[in-house]
């Protein structure tokens, strides 16, 4: 693919992903980044080609892993409730967990050692705290949306968090809130953020 086509790839890529273009804001050119349940590795992909980082990835599907290879992206196979022993102290300029946060059980764990191997890190989720997501609550059923598109029988995700939740947890596990976007449907919410937003992203370092 020349570069034309990947520039144009990278763009569409961030385009169905608005969380992507929040994260790409932070990342420093040249910075090496660390993707902890990377899917199939479009975020990474964009991150070298955009901003030439040094990228890698964990990820504990066999398709995402294939993907990854595909795209020429680093990847590790591996479950990321065992921790991150394989990695020293500040081993990443950035650490990245992209949706991911929601599908760990060791929520607590997980986000120490993310602090730990990561000089920052930047932390995104659906937030549950949504005024659909709510509504649907009350109406009596769980609710299914673009930001939490699965069927309670189906769904990867084992947590369910509001911004409310994050915020009250950061401390509690060593985060500092550096800065932070909310946004619904790529447009950024500035207020009422935990019942008008569905995606907030995170960026924390160490207290």
């Amino acid at each position: 693919m020349n570069a034309k086509a990947m520039s144009a790839a990278a763009s569409g890529v961030l385009a169905q992903r608005p969380d992507f273009r929040a994260i790409a804001r932070w990342i420093e050119p040249n910075a090496t980044v660390l993707d902890l349940g990377c899917a199939d590795g479009s975020l990474l992909r964009v991150l070298q080609d955009e901003l030439d980082v040094q990228a890698y990835g964990i990820e504990i599907r066999d398709e995402g892993v294939l993907a990854c290879a595909q795209k020429g992206v680093h990847v590790i196979q591996q479950d990321l409730e065992g921790g991150l022993a394989l990695f020293e102290d500040k081993s990443f300029d950035t650490v990245i967990l992209s949706q991911t946060l929601q599908t760990i059980h060791n929520t607590a764990q997980v986000l120490r050692e993310t602090l730990r191997v990561g000089r920052e890190c930047i932390v995104s989720f659906p937030n549950f705290g949504y005024w659909p997501h709510r509504m649907s609550i009350f109406r009596g059923r769980m609710p299914v949306s673009e930001a939490l598109p699965y069927q309670w029988y189906d769904t990867p995700n084992v947590r369910v968090l509001t911004i409310s939740d994050f915020e009250a947890l950061a401390p509690k596990v060593g985060l500092r809130i550096v800065d932070r976007v909310v946004m619904h449907e790529g447009v950024t919410v500035n207020w009422g953020v935990n019942w008008r937003g569905s995606l907030a992203v995170y960026r924390v370092c160490g207290r």
